[in-house]
Parts: structure tokens; sequence; C-alpha cells
């Protein structure tokens, strides 16, 4: 037996303390595109109103210390399916949706959280963003299907949606449009005599919070208009991390009406979100449901001086702001308290063990470093947990362990970028990079090859990505002049 398979099968059997619901529970999952970690009222943000978000903070845990395993979307959303690193699923970079997304089967072999799940007895349906290659197609694991056409904008406007693999063209503003389908899925489950003792997993993907910066709801800006964005610090872009691709606007006005449009996407978002909430109050399904919020990774606003996330910047960053994502998770049926806040260092991987974990799928055959954090969630402070948080984003891989941070860059095309360290007590804002060779870099590089020596394949590692399908021409590595 593996060791991987050791601490799933170690994760779940602490369950064994605990009682567990006389059903599996419904699950539903949000995960929108670049909402940062800093832009909800449950992590403190002074301005943004997300009470919706709030309201499943306060009906479960916050997870303080959630991190994407790639600050970029298509990578971050196939470690969630998959409960694999990139250097093991394969997918280093946002895949470009036109061409790119058809020249390779993306994901083709690996297997899906909606498969196992489905095996388990769920009825399964995806609704908004999947961005892991072919998005017209119904994937694998999936009874319904409603996604994008053929790229996920425009925000407002004509809209093309694949609709179970058939192409369907609206008019207006998208995300309700998202969750009317999401409704849909929801009342014909209910509404089927065979799913009376079945339970449900649905995935949501919003994007509203995606660049363009625009478009958003008259009545959502206009919340904003007289708002002073104080969670933003004013600061200047640092050179130790190369360079910004989209630096601050000199025009403070230019400034403003992103930053309006920004948080107005969060509140858009989150009015989205209490019409799934209130539809399953409404049915008596809430507290038997565990509702996960998250994103695929974070996002800079005007933090050290930039916009955007991984790879706004060459080379490609791991800025506190790009790597932090919000994860609230609430059950009351399954034993997770209320209103209670967890420091875990947790990621998308953890996510996908904590959920087949909770739906009493086991993955026997699992080899990713996800481990399900589900007793936590109950209250078992004593359950073994690690203290280091492993990311990677093409040729670049970092660790942030005992409040530092070390980023190991790797030679492309014969192009290597300085490697990295930052103290995150001292240098909270991540402005001077400390790196030399010292017992604590090795130390760090000890544990972060040890890492990738059991979470990786060759075959798609991110250190081999010349042999590898090119997922954007856009990508930090091959963007370094």
């Amino acid at each position: 037996m593996n060791q991987a398979r050791r601490d799933l099968l170690k994760a779940i059997g602490a369950l064994a303390a605990y009682p567990l619901p006389s059903k599996k529970p419904n699950i539903l999952v949000f995960l929108t595109d670049d909402h940062a970690q800093w832009l909800q009222q449950a992590y403190g943000n002074a301005e943004v109103k997300t009470p919706n978000l709030s309201r499943i903070a306060q009906n479960g845990v916050r997870l303080a210390n959630a991190f994407t395993t790639t600050p970029v979307c298509s990578p971050a959303r196939a470690s969630f399916f998959t409960g694999l690193m990139p250097s093991q699923h394969g997918i280093h970079d946002w895949i470009e949706e036109k061409t790119q997304a058809y020249a390779y089967p993306w994901l083709k072999d690996k297997t899906l959280i909606s498969e196992l799940l489905q095996q388990h007895g769920y009825h399964t349906g995806l609704v908004g963003k999947w961005h892991c290659g072919h998005e017209r197609i119904p994937h694998p694991g999936f009874d319904f299907w409603f996604s994008y056409w053929e790229s996920q904008y425009p925000h407002s406007g004509q809209q093309h949606f694949s609709d179970n693999g058939q192409q369907r063209v609206e008019n207006g503003f998208q995300s309700p449009m998202l969750t009317d389908q999401a409704l849909r899925f929801l009342r014909a489950h209910y509404a089927a005599p065979a799913n009376k003792d079945r339970p449900f997993f649905l995935f949501v993907g919003y994007t509203d919070t995606h660049s363009p910066h625009a478009e958003m709801p008259a009545d959502l800006a206009a919340q904003y208009r007289s708002a002073t964005f104080r969670d933003i610090p004013t600061e200047a872009f640092s050179p130790a991390h190369g360079r910004p691709l989209i630096p601050v606007s000199k025009n403070p006005d230019d400034e403003r009406r992103k930053r309006e449009q920004y948080y107005a996407a969060a509140s858009s978002v989150d009015r989205e979100v209490g019409r799934l909430l209130d539809e399953l109050a409404a049915r008596g399904e809430l507290d038997n449901t565990l509702v996960v919020y998250t994103g695929d990774h974070g996002l800079n606003a005007g933090q050290h001086g930039m916009w955007e996330k991984g790879n706004a910047t060459v080379p490609q960053n791991f800025l506190e702001e790009s790597i932090r994502v919000p994860c609230l998770l609430s059950w009351p049926a399954g034993g997770i308290p209320r209103n209670r806040e967890s420091d875990l260092p947790v990621s998308h991987c953890d996510l996908f063990a904590t959920l087949l974990a909770a739906a009493n799928a086991p993955f026997g055959s699992y080899k990713g470093p996800g481990q399900s954090y589900l007793a936590h969630l109950r209250g078992n402070a004593a359950a073994t947990w690690r203290n280091q948080v492993i990311c990677e984003y093409g040729n670049a891989r970092m660790i942030r362990a005992n409040g530092h941070k070390l980023i190991l860059r790797y030679p492309y095309q014969g192009v290597t970028f300085p490697n990295e360290l930052y103290d995150l007590k001292a240098d909270p804002r991540e402005t001077l990079n400390i790196y030399r060779e010292s017992p604590l870099t090795k130390q760090m590089t000890n544990a972060l090859n040890e890492f990738f020596a059991r979470y990786s394949n060759p075959q798609h590692s991110g250190l081999n990505l010349e042999n590898q399908p090119l997922a954007t021409k856009a990508s930090p590595w091959l963007v370094q002049k």
C-alpha cells in the first residue's frame, strides 16, 4: 500500500470517533474564478458586501489558510477535480479555449471527483466554468452539464453555452443564467421519484470576478461609488518579483473604476449564491448539504502595485494575494460546528479528499497529496496535519512553512530566473528576496524535493515543459523578454 493511500485511509479512519449522519450529504461546491480571499466580509474586508458568503461561514467553518495549488485557473481547477498536483495531471497554465482546448485530450486518463461520487450513488451536475479542456463536452461522471460553448466571455451580452453538449445562445448578464441552470438541475433532481433518497453533487463555477473588470450590474457597482478601498494597500511593485505585466494605472479614475467593478463582481456572485442557498433552505435540505465556497486562486487589485494573479508578472509569482483562496464550508447535520474559524493550511487537493470522505466514497487508487480535513472541521484538534503549503506553476515551485516562503525556479529553453526566499514575519509584503544558500534553504529545498518525488509524473512534470502540450502561448515562461 503506497503512502498516499495510507494517508487518505488514516484521515478517513479518524472519522470513526464521530457519529456519521444517517444519510449521505448533498454536496454543493461554488468554485469562483479570481475571487481573492481578501475580498469577502467573512475574511475581514471592511467594505465589500457579501452577506450570503458570510451566511455560509456563520453556518460552518471559515478556513483562514486555504491555498491554491497553482495561481492560475485551469491547473487549479484540475487539482480540485482530480486531487492531483499539476505535475501529476499535466495542466500547467490556463488553456486557450478556441484551439488548445481541443488540441490534446486534457485529463482524459484522470479520475474525476464526479466519477467517484457518481459511482457512490450521487446525481451529479456541473454549471459554469470547467476550463480543463473540451468545454463543450459533458465530462465523465456528470449527469448534467451546462458550461461554455467556446469561452467564458462576455460577462454581459450574447452568451454561448453548452447545454449537455448542444449549443445554446442567450442574451443578458451571465451569472443569473448560470444560477437558473443550477436551479434547473436541483428542481429536476427533486422532481424525479428515483432521487427520493439519492444525494446530489452540484458544482457551480461563476466568473464575474475574472477580468475584464467591467459590465457588472449597475445597482451593485453603485454601492461602491463612495468606497475608499482601504483594504487594498498603496504600495510600489518590488523588483524582487521581476516585472509586472499589468501595473497599477497612473490614472486614479481608472483604478477606482476597476476596483468598483471587482467589488461589484463579488457582490454579484454573492447574490447568486444566495438564490441557491434559499432554494435548499426552502426545501429543508440546507442543513444536510455540505456547502463549499472557494476560489480557484487569488487576485491582486493594486496590492504590490499590480493587478491580477500568478501570471501577472515575469517570472510567475506566488504572492500571498495570488495563492490564498477563500474556503467556507457548512454542514450542520454532519457535525461541523457553526461560526468557527480554522487556521489549518489546506489546498484544493485536500478539498477533493474531504468531499470524498464526507460522501463515504473512498478512492482506493488515489495517488495525490490530498488529505481529508473533515475530522478537523468537526473539532478533532488532535488529528495530525502538516505545517507546509506547496504550490507550483510551470517551471517554478514554492514551499511555505514556518514563516518563510521559498520559490525555486528551473530552466526553460536555457533561461532561468533567480530563486526567492521571503521572511513572512519580518517582511509580510514580500518586498525583499533574502535567498542564499543556508541550512534553512537546504531544509526547505529538501522538503520540496521530497514532496515532488512522491507527487510528480515525469510525463507531466513542470520541469519537463518542453515535451508537453501547450496550454497557451501566454505562459510566463514563454513571455520572458
